[in-house]
């Protein structure tokens, strides 16, 4: 990263600045980034968990692939899905809060028994397909806003700071060297007043 700053004072106090604000902002962003990927683990955990428990009970389901075959899929529909959105580390994620499902008058007498067997599978199916659907997206937004996170983590570690150091640093000798030439030169006037004096 190339700065374009003036050799002055002000130029020096203003990247000094700068150079101040980052240092102080680097360990917050060490720490969020520390905390992203911890849960990042966590969300990928959780959406593997919900991925084996659907396909335990996918599985499960299959094994009786001919008792579907009678059952009408109208008698459970999904009528309302809520979420939520919850905070970790400055990141929003969503939350499944509530599912609601609209079930259809069944008779116990003309439908056979496992029918409502069948409709509890199906709700189960339906709300671990949709938990592992909203912890797979919470996994993803983490996992961006952690790779964000590292980015600037690393823009101002690696670019950013010593980019600042070595422009204060060059204002500085520059500064020093204007100062040494100025003194300098009011020496050689001054002796060569002392000369024109005693001449």
């Amino acid at each position: 990263m190339e700065l374009e700053f003036k050799y002055n004072k002000s130029a020096l106090n203003e990247l000094g600045q700068q150079l101040k604000m980052r240092e102080m902002a680097l360990p917050t962003l060490k720490s969020k980034e520390a905390a992203l990927r911890m849960e990042v683990k966590k969300a990928r955990k959780t959406a593997d968990d919900f991925e084996r428990k659907l396909n335990a009970r996918l599985t499960y389901s299959r094994s009786m692939m001919r008792l579907w075959a009678e059952f009408e899929t109208d008698l459970v529909v999904l009528k309302n899905a809520t979420y939520r959105t919850r905070t970790i580390a400055g990141v929003k994620i969503p939350e499944l809060d509530v599912l609601e499902f609209e079930l259809a008058q069944i008779s116990q007498y003309h439908k056979p028994d496992w029918f409502l067997d069948g409709i509890d599978i199906l709700e189960g199916l339906t709300r671990l397909g949709l938990q592992h659907d909203v912890s797979l997206r919470a996994m993803q937004l983490l996992e961006y806003a952690r790779k964000k996170t590292t980015q600037k983590v690393n823009l101002y570690e690696k670019v950013q700071i010593p980019a600042f150091k070595d422009a204060m640093a060059k204002i500085k000798r520059f500064l020093e060297d204007e100062e040494n030439l100025s003194k300098a030169a009011q020496k050689i006037l001054k002796r060569k007043n002392e000369e024109a004096k005693a001449a």
